[in-house]
């Protein structure tokens, strides 16, 4: 098919041999991008009150059908992004294979949603600090870390390749050595403590507690710890060989996540009754990785976990400046965004769309010092459950991109790398993420009175996403993309 105007400026730009995002990231830098992402503070402080709440065979249920289900996702993310390495991922694919109005919903919504993050993590910077320095002013850390996280994006996108691969190194050293650590005393080998066998396993109400209901609770939890692996699909745009990184990636360091996660969860079970008050509490002092390496022996283990978890808040926000910047340059280049953010450094950096982000953060940030928060609260609500919300955008974009692929007259085998399980795959993350959509806060509903504040809380990145998606729709009077209209140049994407 023939290019549009709007998309051959597009392609034009991109092809340029200067002025244009270059492609530094390599292997080591991917594949721990992807392993890294999403370990933070989900695992670190998220499963103590998730086993609290739904007992350990709860959580591990959880988290299992939710793995499976963002497996399909990542597939899927990886066929598209194979086909068409674009720093735009979720924007440009919803753009090209369904309707450009759902690309324009889905482009800013996930650049609101990663801008409040970053504040969110500066917020969280600055309480982990105030653990060593009590009296310390907050616009002192706060702006300490952002201007380091500047710099690491400003100077290349290697930079950023070289934070986030030394970061995630830290958290992915410290969950192997939590899981050695720990197996050790589950099996009394270590610290010369009995073996703990099933006892914490099955304890009081154990595995299950809470029943359905209980289990149901905690998806959201598990959704939002697997929340960042869909960041792979915007490193594509700028990897040495995705059509062999990308596969790559998605293949080995999935299943590595998945197994920490069950791994990590099986062992604080074991060593840690769900009964235990202190996993209530989302502080580092009470997070279930200390109190196992406190078990062990361990000296200063709340202030190591500290340190690491501080490690996770920076690589975080990291993501958060490059994820944005190369989604708003993305959209900028559809003419989605304004055409300013399209200018880019001699080093491959959109510096507007980068700057723009870094501002938006802080001024997030400085919001939750007026009126109690409640302004940085509502702003937070509003992205809540944007994961859900991209993860579906994905499984639809890649069952229209496969059937648009095969009714142009394409045959699959051409495709560099195949998801399996097609169309069940999709399908099955598409529904998955919708129920969850839906059933986030039952509680509001269930308990007597409903709670409206909670449930408008809850909910408010819905009508947020179809704002975009509706207003843009009614002004650009766009529609649903036939099948055979749907813009796939294999040449323009071919290595």
């Amino acid at each position: 098919m023939e290019n549009t105007p709007l998309h051959a400026a597009a392609d034009v730009k991109q092809n340029e041999p200067s002025g244009h995002l270059q492609k530094k990231l390599k292997t080591r830098h991917v594949s721990m991008i992807a392993l890294g992402g999403t370990i933070g503070t989900g695992v670190f402080l998220g499963t103590g009150p998730a086993i609290h709440a739904a007992g350990p065979g709860g959580v591990l249920v959880a988290y299992s059908i939710i793995g499976i289900m963002v497996y399909f996702v990542m597939t899927g993310l990886g066929e598209l992004a194979t086909f068409m390495p674009t720093s735009g991922s979720i924007s440009t694919y919803a753009t090209r294979f369904i309707d450009p109005a759902l690309g324009f919903a889905f482009g800013w919504n996930y650049w609101l949603s990663w801008a409040m993050t970053l504040a969110a993590e500066l917020s969280a910077s600055v309480l982990l600090m105030k653990y060593w320095f009590p009296d310390s002013p907050s616009l002192l850390w706060s702006g300490l870390f952002l201007a380091l996280l500047f710099l690491l994006n400003i100077l290349s996108v290697k930079g950023f390749g070289e934070g986030e691969y030394w970061f995630s190194f830290i958290k992915v050293a410290t969950i192997i050595i939590f899981i050695v650590v720990g197996t050790l005393m589950i099996f009394g080998i270590m610290n010369g403590s009995e073996p703990a066998g099933f006892k914490n396993f099955t304890v009081g109400d154990a595995p299950f507690v809470g029943g359905f209901l209980g289990t149901l609770g905690i998806f959201l939890v598990a959704g939002f710890s697997f929340s960042g692996t869909e960041c792979i699909g915007v490193a594509a745009g700028e990897t040495e060989n995705p059509v062999k990184n990308i596969p790559r990636a998605i293949r080995s360091v999935f299943w590595r996540i998945l197994l920490f996660y069950i791994l990590a969860i099986l062992i604080i079970s074991f060593l840690v009754p769900y009964t235990n008050e202190s996993l209530q509490s989302s502080s580092v002092l009470t997070s279930p990785f200390t109190i196992v390496f406190e078990k062990a022996g361990f000296a200063l283990a709340a202030s190591v976990m500290n340190a690491v978890i501080l490690t996770a808040v920076l690589s975080a926000g990291n993501s958060c400046l490059y994820v944005t910047s190369r989604i708003m340059y993305a959209m900028a280049q559809d003419g989605q965004a304004p055409r300013f953010f399209t200018k880019v450094s001699k080093r491959g950096v959109p510096v507007a769309a980068l700057v723009s982000t870094s501002l938006i953060g802080m001024l997030a940030f400085l919001a939750s010092f007026v009126g109690d928060g409640k302004i940085y609260l509502w702003l937070m609500n509003s992205v809540g459950v944007t994961t859900f919300i991209f993860w579906l955008g994905i499984a639809l974009s890649h069952y229209r991109f496969r059937k648009a692929y095969v009714a142009q007259g394409n045959s699959i085998k051409d495709l560099p790398y195949r998801a399996k399980w097609y169309p069940f795959g999709p399908i099955f993350a598409f529904v998955i993420c919708f129920v969850i959509l839906l059933a986030q806060d039952y509680q509001g509903f269930t308990s007597g009175d409903i709670d409206w504040e909670g449930v408008i809380a809850a909910y408010l990145g819905i009508p947020v996403f179809l704002t975009f998606w509706l207003g843009y729709k009614f002004i650009k009077k766009t529609k649903v993309i036939p099948l055979k209209e749907c813009k796939i140049d294999i040449k323009e994407f071919r290595h």
